[in-house]
């Protein structure tokens, strides 16, 4: 991993980047709001239009970079956020009126194309740069370490800029890809790889993407579902929290993104270590999975019990670390279990229904707190308990494709190299 090291850090970079830019903007989208003379739907568009476009575009990334490689799909797309960053500034800056909230959407939907060809491709470039299942692992946790600190940092630098302007953040998105991109370029370098160029038509792709999900459809849909699940919960009662932090505490700007800020930081440290320990073990990655959801579902009943502050706060923490230790999980054993050629695509999908869960989960959680403090922690439970049925009875390890070793170089002497199985496919004429 020592020899990838540059190349991690600049592929971490990139979904800290999209965590910020995406999920900075909610501590200031009163403040837009009312500079924009909007309707509170209206400014939840800002958040929505981007992760929308994003679920639809993933998957079309995903067999983008299987195709073409994973570089070339992302640099683009990083330059497309950061157009799309622009694009807003320009809206503030120059514009007035109603048009300047339009000409901002349609910034913020070129934010999301651009979005979609960046994180969901880091995972499985992280298969494509390391051989070894334990440096793999870790290199996922490294990933998901970046995505959650990004979740971390983004209410409290979300708040800080929105004192310096309302649009402040939407400056800071075309810098930071900027960055990004340049890390990219200079420090990540192709894998090597004897394999021929991929030149099957979308019809061939299709037929074994279908092949793959019939072959280990149980295993990846259940994967789907908890992955969605987490950010669900996770996007969810961050929602919840942060109402009931302006509504009851009146808490507000950089003090609220402090508060916001703990659950996730333990996340975040749950994932970084999970990523340490599971190695190459599926067995312990279902099983630490399984705990995980379990830590979920019990903390999200007790929740249910009390709104007092310091309890809801204790117990989300309880929450965050179940989300750390689930995420990095479910990442290893897809990756690990998937041809390169197919790798992109299928966990673009993952991908998707991760956004999903970040999607409907605000808009959800909406709905359920007007049932009461009960009906919305009670219904988390309940995904919890779903998610960890899902991971117990549906995830086996067993089933995703042992790897085996088999050892040769062209003289025929033996070389260590790792074959994940694939489905049966009928062989194409070349």
């Amino acid at each position: 991993m020592k020899s990838q090291k540059g190349a991690l850090i600049a592929l971490a970079s990139i979904p800290l980047i999209m965590t910020l830019g995406n999920s900075m903007l909610i501590p200031i989208l009163p403040q837009i709001a009312k500079q924009l003379n909007i309707s509170a739907f209206q400014v939840s568009m800002i958040i929505t239009v981007y992760g929308l476009i994003a679920i639809v575009m993933i998957p079309i990334a995903g067999y983008l970079s299987d195709r073409f490689g994973r570089k070339k799909v992302i640099l683009p797309c990083l330059i497309i956020t950061a157009a799309g960053g622009a694009v807003c500034v320009a809206a503030a800056w120059f514009m007035k009126g109603a048009i300047t909230y339009y000409v901002i959407l349609a910034g913020r939907f070129l934010q999301g194309v651009g979005a979609a060809g960046a994180f969901p491709i880091v995972i499985p470039f992280i298969g494509d740069l390391f051989k070894d299942e334990k440096e793999v692992s870790k290199g996922l946790g490294v990933i998901e370490t970046a995505n959650t600190f990004g979740k971390v940092l983004s209410p409290i630098l979300g708040a800080y800029l929105g004192l310096l302007s309302w649009f402040a953040p939407f400056v800071a998105i075309p810098i930071l890809c900027l960055i990004s991109f340049l890390l990219v370029v200079f420090m990540v370098k192709k894998p090597k790889t004897t394999a021929k160029r991929d030149e099957r038509t979308v019809k061939e792709f299709m037929q074994e993407i279908k092949a793959i999900l019939k072959e280990k459809g149980r295993w990846l849909y259940a994967i789907f579902a908890i992955g969605g699940i987490c950010m669900f919960v996770t996007f969810g009662v961050l929602f919840y929290l942060s109402e009931v932090l302006e509504s009851k505490y009146n808490l507000f700007g950089a003090t609220k993104g402090y508060v916001l800020a703990i659950p996730l930081a333990a996340l975040c440290l749950a994932s970084f270590i999970t990523g340490k320990i599971i190695g190459e073990n599926k067995v312990r990655m279902k099983w630490l999975g399984f705990g995980g959801m379990v830590l979920i579902g019990a903390s999200m009943l007790v929740t249910g019990f009390s709104n007092e502050i310091y309890f809801m706060v204790g117990f989300l923490i309880l929450s965050g670390i179940g989300v750390g230790i689930v995420l990095p999980c479910m990442d290893a054993l897809i990756t690990r279990s998937i041809e390169k050629d197919n790798r992109g695509t299928i966990t673009s999908l993952y991908s998707s229904m991760r956004f999903i869960g970040v999607t409907l989960g605000p808009p959800a959680v909406s709905l359920l707190m007007g049932g009461g403090h009960w009906a919305l922690f009670g219904t988390m439970a309940g995904l919890g308990v779903i998610g960890g049925l899902l991971t117990l009875f549906a995830v086996k390890p067993g089933d995703t494709g042992e790897t085996e070793k088999q050892e040769r170089n062209e003289n025929g002497n033996e070389a260590n190299v790792i074959n994940v199985a694939k489905p049966i496919i009928p062989q194409r004429i070349r």
